[in-house]
C-alpha cells in the first residue's frame, strides 16, 4: 500500500468516525478513529476526537491517556482540554481536572457550564480563592445562575464571611434554588433560630459523595478518634453486649472495635454508599438504609447498647431520639454518644459549619425527662478543626 493510499484510508476512517460521533454512535466512532490511527499513528486531530469519544463513553482512564497524547502534540484544542478535565473529574482527580478545565477556558472562555465545573473541582482541591473566581465568572456570563450564587455562598461561609454568604444564599433563593436547603444554609450563617433538623436530601447527598474518602479524610486528615474514645470505656467494662445498635454507622468505624465484645451489631445510616462500605467489613448482622428518626420511630427491635458516634451533629432536636432509644433499650442498657459542645444557654445550635452543637444542660434535661440515669458526661477532643482540637461531650446514659 502506497503512502498516499494509507493516508486516504486514514482520512476515510476519520470521516466515518466523525459521522458516527455526530449521530451519537460512539462505539462505532471509537472503532473508526482507532482504524484511522492504525493507518496514520499519532495524528493529533484523530487522537483528540478519539479521546473525546472515550470521554463520552465514560471510559475515563483511556480517555485521559489519549487526550494527553493529543494535547502534547497540539495544546491549542479547547475541546480536548475540556474532555480531559471532565475525565479527571469523573475519577475525583480534582486538581488535574481543575487544571485541564482552566486550560480549556483560557482558550474558550464563554462556557459558564464549564466555569461551574472548574469551580467545583477547585473547591474540592482546596483552592477556595480560585473557585470563587470561577463562580464569579459564571455569574458574569449568567447572573441568573442559582447554582453559582449558592456555591459562592458556600465558599464565603467556609471563609467566615457570613454576611456575604447570607446575601449569596438569599440571591440563590430568589433565583429558584431549593428554599428548604437554602433556608438551612441561611440559618447557619445568620445565627438565627436553628431548625430542628437538616433537610434529609442534604445529609444523604453529603455522605453519599463523601463515602469513598470518608475514613481517610476524617481519621487521617482531621485526626478523628471520637469513635475509639466513645467505645473504649464500654469495652473496658468487660461487659458482653447481646445486641448493639449503631446509629449513623457510616462506613462502620465502630464495628471492628465492638466485634469481639458483642453477639450482634446492627447499623442504620441515611447514606447507601456509606452502608456499602460498612457491609464489606462483614461485621454487621443487619444494615438498614433509613433516616435515623424514622427508623427509631418504627423499629420494634431491642438492644442493650445504642451508639451514636459523631452523629447528632446532623440532628438538631434530640427529644424524639431520646424517647425512642429509651423505648428500645433493655433494662440496664446503655446509650452512648458524642455531641459537639454548645454553650449552656443554647439547647442546640446550628453552626456555620452546618453541624449542630448541643449543651450539657440540654442533654441532662432530656435524660431526666426520658428516664435515663447519667453514668458519665465528659468533655474531650473529638477531632481537629482548622488545626485546633474541637471539644465534644462524651455521654453515657443508662
Amino acid at each position: 500500500m502506497t503512502p498516499d493510499t494509507t493516508l486516504e484510508h486514514a482520512r476515510q476512517h476519520f470521516l466515518e468516525g466523525i459521522g458516527h460521533f455526530e449521530a451519537g454512535r460512539l462505539d462505532a466512532a471509537r472503532v473508526s478513529f482507532e482504524a484511522s490511527l492504525a493507518h496514520a499513528p499519532g495524528r493529533p486531530s484523530v487522537l483528540m476526537n478519539l479521546g473525546i469519544t472515550l470521554c463520552g463513553l465514560k471510559q475515563w482512564p483511556d480517555a485521559v491517556a489519549v487526550l494527553q497524547r493529543a494535547l502534547a502534540a497540539d495544546a491549542g484544542q479547547a475541546d480536548a482540554w475540556f474532555a480531559l478535565g471532565l475525565s479527571h473529574e469523573a475519577q475525583a482527580q480534582w486538581a488535574d481536572a481543575a487544571q485541564a478545565l482552566a486550560r480549556g477556558l483560557a482558550l474558550h472562555a464563554a462556557r459558564p457550564d464549564l466555569w461551574m465545573k472548574c469551580g467545583d473541582c477547585q473547591a474540592n482541591a482546596g483552592r477556595a480563592d480560585d473557585a470563587l473566581r470561577s463562580y464569579e465568572r459564571v455569574i458574569e456570563f449568567d447572573p441568573q445562575s442559582a447554582a453559582a450564587w449558592s456555591a459562592r455562598g458556600g465558599l464565603r461561609r467556609d471563609l467566615g464571611q457570613l454576611d456575604e454568604a447570607a446575601r449569596c444564599f438569599e440571591r440563590a433563593i430568589e433565583l429558584g434554588a431549593d428554599p428548604e436547603l437554602h433556608g438551612y444554609y441561611l440559618a447557619a450563617v445568620r445565627g438565627a433560630q436553628s431548625p430542628a433538623a437538616p433537610p434529609r436530601a442534604y445529609v444523604e447527598t453529603l455522605f453519599d459523595q463523601y463515602a469513598v474518602d470518608f475514613e481517610s479524610h476524617l481519621v487521617d486528615q482531621l485526626q478523628y478518634r471520637g469513635h475509639e474514645w466513645l467505645v473504649r470505656p464500654l469495652v473496658e467494662s468487660g461487659r458482653r453486649w447481646r445486641a448493639v445498635l449503631d446509629l449513623g454507622c457510616g462506613t462502620g468505624l465502630c464495628g471492628p472495635l465492638l466485634a469481639r465484645h458483642a453477639e450482634a451489631i446492627d447499623g442504620v445510616d441515611l447514606s447507601a454508599a456509606m452502608l456499602a462500605r460498612a457491609r464489606a467489613l462483614g461485621l454487621y448482622r443487619e444494615l438498614v438504609h433509613a433516616d435515623l428518626g424514622n427508623f427509631l420511630a418504627d423499629t420494634d427491635r431491642r438492644a442493650d447498647l445504642v451508639l451514636a458516634a459523631d452523629v447528632f451533629i446532623y440532628v438538631g432536636a434530640l427529644d424524639e431520639v431520646f424517647r425512642h432509644v429509651r423505648r428500645i433499650l433493655e433494662p440496664g442498657g446503655r446509650f452512648a454518644f458524642t455531641v459537639e459542645l454548645a454553650a449552656d444557654g443554647d439547647a442546640f445550635r446550628l453552626l456555620p459549619s452546618l453541624r449542630y452543637a448541643h449543651s450539657e444542660a440540654y442533654l441532662r434535661r432530656l435524660a431526666d425527662t426520658h428516664g435515663f440515669a447519667v453514668r458519665e458526661i465528659r468533655c474531650a477532643p473529638l477531632r481537629q478543626n482548622q488545626q485546633a482540637p474541637l471539644d465534644a461531650l462524651y455521654v453515657y446514659l443508662e
